[in-house]
């Protein structure tokens, strides 16, 4: 239970921070590009990176510290960084092929997923 209560703080954190990116980005570049997602995406996968390497060689934490940084803020900053960090693992264990079939099917299989969403809601709704 005090995992949880670690990666929901740092969710809360992280979601808040997401919001005021996305939001300062918006207000600078207006509503024509997603600019806020795609900082975000890659602020939070660099962060990852840094993070990783950094609680792997140098520093040494409790598992509800990591669970904080990684899940809970870096979580609810965006979950980006997480299927990055996936990738780079399939990666560096020269799971080529595994990696590129999680790539094709995570943003594949997730924008079909949210197609069919809207797809069954606008029927449902009708």
């Amino acid at each position: 239970m005090t995992m949880l209560l670690w990666v929901a703080a740092g969710g809360a954190l992280g979601a808040a921070a997401r919001y005021l990116v996305a939001s300062q980005m918006l207000r600078h570049f207006g509503p024509n590009f997603p600019w806020g997602t795609l900082s975000v995406n890659i602020a939070g996968s660099f962060v990852m990176g840094v993070l990783i390497s950094a609680l792997a060689h140098r520093f040494h934490v409790e598992p509800e510290t990591r669970a904080f940084l990684t899940t809970g803020i870096l979580g609810g900053f965006t979950t980006f960084s997480a299927f990055s960090l996936d990738v780079a693992v399939l990666v560096e264990k020269k799971a080529m092929l595994g990696a590129g079939l999680y790539v094709a099917g995570s943003v594949g299989l997730s924008i079909l997923a949210l197609f069919l969403g809207l797809w069954g809601m606008r029927a449902v709704l009708q």
